[in-house]
């Protein structure tokens, strides 16, 4: 028997190992050929995880494109709604000024009809007025201080609102504009 010392190349399935650990052309052991098998179902397994690995990928990639889109959409016709509400009040006021010579009388139930139209279509779409009435508590989260004057209320109260604010689902739109008081005036 011949002695070779080189080194088993790992890709080379047609060298064996001899009982003394020495490679030669002998036909491989029962030994071998379970670890042949044990090989080639490890080899499958790998296959296996690596398919399942790229679908995983895939479908993370298929999910993080759909999220994109709809954040795309939810962007695009996020006012959709909103602007639905809006188009009968535009209508209105088209029409009052299709029609010539009206009474103040007619104009003014005409804006207190068109003026119910917006309030219905801002409570459809969340949106709320912050109006503060003079005397409540001035709350830096909705209103805007404009001035502080001295006044019969305590000191932080709403003296008078000058514009009114508003929110849209508990998220300021705008501020209410006021006057705050800054105590007693003597």
């Amino acid at each position: 028997m011949s002695t070779n010392h080189q080194p088993l190349d790992p890709n080379d399935e047609n060298q064996a190992l001899n009982p003394e650990g020495q490679t030669g052309a002998e036909v491989p052991a029962e030994g071998d050929q379970d670890l042949a098998a044990l090989l080639e179902a490890a080899q499958a397994q790998v296959v296996q995880y690596h398919d399942e690995l790229l679908r995983a990928k895939a479908e993370v990639e298929n999910i993080r494109r759909r999220a994109q889109d709809d954040v795309a959409k939810a962007r695009k016709f996020g006012t959709e709604s909103f602007a639905e509400s809006l188009v009968p009040v535009k209508d209105s006021l088209e029409a009052a000024l299709a029609v010539p010579d009206q009474s103040s009388q007619a104009w003014r139930e005409g804006v207190e009809i068109t003026l119910k139209q917006l309030v219905a279509a801002f409570e459809r779409n969340l949106m709320k007025e912050v109006a503060p009435a003079a005397g409540d508590k001035f709350d830096p989260n909705v209103h805007q201080a404009i001035s502080s004057v001295p006044s019969e209320f305590p000191e932080g109260a709403v003296v008078q609102l000058l514009q009114k604010g508003y929110t849209i689902a508990d998220r300021v739109l705008r501020p209410a504009l006021v006057m705050v008081s800054s105590g007693s005036q003597g």
